[in-house]
């Protein structure tokens, strides 16, 4: 295997990445990037990857939830708060339910670039470059907004650093409060339809009363009080990743500075690409997207070029078939990470192959097509007698309306009311609090199973 360094990936094959005509206004972008301080840092890139060793072995669990794609116009403190506190809602009870620490991992602070299945739409009979994502291009439909600006790369470095220095502050400075943070699901449990979530959320309840009676508060303990909280997006847009690509001083390994982890897609994983060739480089932790078209041959080379010292922690599969499919596929890569002795942490991410167009018009994804990949992701690692490290989901702390079904039994009549995506559907706030109640119910008969119980 060649010698790799940061730009490495320019002599690969390159999908996904749009093509800059401005060459000029792409090597300044890039030049006043490479100044910029990194987002994240070494020390904590390490500490995430210890934790998702744990996870591997069934002492922790992954929680991975965010923006489908963030948006440069709904940027706002509000918006990321409430997308903070329903994850931290949602960390409470699979805490519960898997008896072990959750890792809180957002799709936040970074994920500007999306995959798209065509170069270019077609509306009103209008062909234009599709759009890419904020720090690609505009979602508006004109030659002009669809035309790809390096200097995106500089609004979307600024937004995340804004992102990240607000998460910082949310994860330290009490608003993560054990208490608080219950009181907030109590106010879901409290809705009519929520009966059958209400017994664990009193279960949970004792549990903190207990640990008050017993001197354990938030005064007391800062763990209580306080939580991490980590980064992580597609690693689609290199020229980017590049720019913000540091050494760390103290180990000498080189971190990508945009995010804590950072995936490759499952458009984007071929094994001689350029996506992979940089990841391969970085000893940040990596996730790769493993859809219905995975290979088995593909996933050993994947698995021996991303992680070659076999590192706990390093590489998360992050599962990705559709409702109906798991069976079809999971199975043979399961049995190809045991054939290769490989440390991997397994995820789920239910959403992805599960994109419908409704009956009214709208992209959407139906929370039952959700819940039942993520039982069946359940059920084969039970019977596999293997580990269930993790869920991916995208999502929102906004009250939207863009996947049907839930709680609140969404209809695609329903979806025109708060469709805000720019490109695919996320739960909503409500969905996504229900969806961990219904994981940690998972992880509960994983433990009682074994599997997890056996390694906690």
């Amino acid at each position: 295997m060649t010698e790799w360094v940061k730009s490495s990936w320019r002599n690969k094959p390159r999908v996904q990445m749009p093509d800059y005509t401005d060459e000029v206004a792409l090597n300044a972008a890039e030049t006043q990037l490479a100044k910029y301080p990194p987002l994240v840092f070494a020390g904590e890139v390490r500490t995430l990857k210890s934790q998702l060793a744990k996870a591997s072995r069934g002492e922790a669990f992954l929680l991975q939830g965010g923006d489908c794609a963030e948006s440069f116009s709904e940027f706002g403190a509000d918006t990321i708060r409430d997308t903070f506190k329903v994850m931290l809602q949602m960390a409470m009870v699979l805490t519960f339910g898997a008896k072990v620490p959750v890792i809180k991992v957002g799709r936040m602070a970074g994920q500007f670039a999306k995959p798209r299945s065509a170069p270019s739409e077609v509306v009103g009979g209008v062909e234009l470059p599709s759009y890419r994502g904020d720090i690609i291009n505009g979602f508006e439909f004109t030659p002009e907004a669809r035309i790809p600006d390096p200097n995106r790369m500089l609004q979307a470095y600024t937004q995340a650093a804004a992102s990240l220095n607000l998460l910082r502050a949310f994860s330290k400075g009490g608003f993560a409060d054990v208490h608080r943070v219950h009181a907030w699901t109590l106010g879901f449990t409290e809705a009519d339809e929520a009966e059958k979530y209400r017994d664990m959320a009193n279960r949970i309840q004792d549990t903190l009363d207990f640990m008050s009676a017993a001197g354990m508060t938030a005064a007391s303990n800062s763990d209580l009080a306080t939580v991490d909280f980590y980064t992580s997006h597609e690693a689609l847009l290199l020229e980017y990743e590049e720019a913000l690509t540091r050494v760390d001083s103290t180990s000498g390994a080189t971190i990508a500075g945009s995010g804590h982890m950072i995936w490759i897609g499952d458009r984007t994983r071929q094994p001689d690409g350029a996506h992979v060739e940089y990841c391969r480089g970085v000893a940040n932790p990596i996730g790769l997207k493993c859809g219905p078209t995975t290979t088995a041959e593909d996933l050993k080379v994947l698995m021996a070029k991303l992680n070659p010292q076999n590192e706990a922690g390093r590489l998360t599969l992050i599962a990705r078939f559709g409702a109906g499919k798991v069976g079809d596929h999971l199975p043979r890569l399961i049995e190809t990470v045991r054939s290769e002795g490989a440390n991997v942490v397994w995820s789920c991410d239910p959403m992805h192959g599960n994109v419908i167009k409704s009956s009214t018009g709208y992209k959407t994804r139906p929370f039952d097509s959700i819940l039942s990949e993520v039982q069946d992701f359940f059920a084969i690692h039970r019977a596999e007698g293997t580990i269930p490290g993790g869920v991916h989901f995208e999502m929102t702390g906004k009250d939207v309306t863009e996947c049907t079904g839930g709680l609140h039994a969404l209809s695609d009549e329903d979806l025109s009311d708060r469709y805000h995506t720019a490109c695919d559907p996320r739960l909503n706030a409500s969905q996504s609090l229900e969806l961990a109640f219904l994981v940690a119910e998972e992880l509960q008969k994983t433990r009682e199973g074994g599997a997890m119980a056996a390694s906690a």
